[in-house]
């Protein structure tokens, strides 16, 4: 990894990407530290610190905590991505939307520019439902219908400038610039993180104590990221044989290629979709008085992930199961909508392509769907393995609140691999410029 950016940095065209990416970055972390006016941080700060180990811990992570500390950027990209999966899914079940998806460059504006719509209409919508409930409990310094407008807005402008700034760094700098925006938010709450590990198991232990759990932690870290690169660089290829065609005088085609299947075909998504599913009550109870002790706040308790696995109640971790269900569910279905075995088969069968020792048509579709559901699952196992093990140390250690889980892992891990990937094939491409004009 670092020789790719020794190497990049030696040259002018991607070194000014790199540099132009960078101060994005800072500008988006200086951002992030700008309280809105009006609007009391301490009580917000206070009221996050009481919901510790619930569904906000993971929002907060991917706002870099400018959500706890009531930043300019308090909703940061969230909206972006959930407008991008809304009309991701919107475009498999409304066939016009999928037609201007596949008619090229004008196509894939018009989408974009509806998702861009759709994001501001999210953050208005969420900066709206925040002020309305938090306002009156002591999150504006003045409940004053000029106050509210006031966060309201700049709650909404501060997720469109983040919009904005991540399709710059696409456009200028290197990379997705919505997910390098995602990973420094994640990136910058590590500290606290490993502040919070050594508080719980190396704060006032012997020399030995605090050194065989760093190490023990650090190679739990090391064996899932490991695990996480695995699984995200691993696909089966099915091979694909063209058939030679006469074209004037002369046979054409006959080359022999493949059609490579992710086991993570689905990334993070079916993690982030379960997450957010099974957060959903615990988010609206947060605005209630619930007691816990009843059969409903218990299965509230079950629903959120601070329960999982703590001997102390072992009956809770059914929730877990339930999350798990639902990763995998998730998993299927959004691989589902992205990988079309038929639309693939008959679009082979009218190349003259062929699996070799599988018929065209319907059986190829057959066949690319059998190995799907297999590939499918192991993804599916993978993702919750990563997911879960965070989960399992944190309930049966007591380590408490940790934005740094399974989630954060794959992201991250997924976002450097494609960054680095991008910039390697920046690379290439200008050395065989560089080729051609000598």
């Amino acid at each position: 990894m670092w020789k790719t950016f020794q190497n990049a940095f030696k040259i002018k065209e991607i070194r000014k990407k790199i540099l132009f990416t960078f101060f994005i970055l800072v500008v988006v972390r200086l951002g992030a530290c700008i309280p809105i006016p009006g609007v009391n941080t301490a009580y917000f700060a206070d009221w996050f610190a009481r919901q510790s180990g619930t569904a906000f811990n993971f929002f907060d992570a991917m706002t870099g905590g400018s959500f706890t500390q009531m930043s300019v950027f308090a909703l940061s990209i969230t909206p972006y991505i959930t407008s991008s999966i809304i009309i991701q899914l919107l475009t498999i079940a409304i066939p016009k939307l999928e037609e201007m998806q596949k008619e090229g460059e004008e196509g894939r504006k018009f989408i974009g520019k509806l998702t861009r719509y759709v994001t501001v209409a999210l953050a208005l919508i969420e900066s709206i439902a925040m002020t309305i409930s938090f306002g009156r409990s002591g999150l504006l310094l003045q409940f004053t219908w000029y106050n509210a407008i006031v966060v309201i807005v700049t709650m909404t402008a501060g997720s469109a400038v983040l919009m904005w700034l991540g399709e710059r760094v696409t456009e200028k700098g290197v990379g997705n610039g919505i997910s390098i925006i995602l990973l420094i938010n994640i990136l910058s709450g590590l500290p606290g993180d490993f502040m919070s590990l050594y508080e719980r198991f190396m704060a006032g232990t012997s020399v030995a104590k605090a050194v065989l759990s760093a190490v023990i932690i650090l190679a739990v870290i090391l064996v899932m990221v490991a695990f996480v690169v695995l699984l995200q660089g691993g696909e089966r290829r099915i091979p694909v044989q063209y058939a030679k065609k006469m074209q004037g005088r002369k046979f054409v085609g006959g080359q022999s290629s493949n059609i490579p299947l992710k086991v993570n075909t689905a990334g993070v998504i079916p993690v982030i979709f379960a997450s957010s599913l099974m957060s959903i009550p615990s988010v609206i109870s947060q605005f209630f008085n619930v007691d816990y002790s009843t059969f409903g706040g218990r299965v509230l308790l079950a629903l959120s992930s601070s329960s999982w696995c703590r001997p102390s109640d072992p009956v809770l971790s059914l929730g877990l199961l339930v999350y798990i269900l639902l990763i995998v569910a998730f998993a299927y279905f959004y691989t589902s909508i992205t990988f079309n075995p038929i639309e693939i088969a008959d679009n082979m069968k009218k190349q003259g392509g062929f699996i070799p020792g599988i018929r065209p048509g319907r059986p190829t579709s057959d066949y690319l769907n059998r190995i799907l559901n297999y590939i499918v699952f192991i993804g599916a196992v993978g993702l919750t393995i990563v997911a879960v093990i965070p989960i399992l140390f944190s309930g049966l250690f007591n380590i408490g609140s940790l934005s740094f889980g399974g989630t954060s892992i794959i992201i991250i891990v997924g976002v450097i691999l494609e960054t680095l990937k991008q910039i390697e094939s920046q690379m290439l491409v200008r050395y065989y410029k560089g080729f051609l004009n000598d």
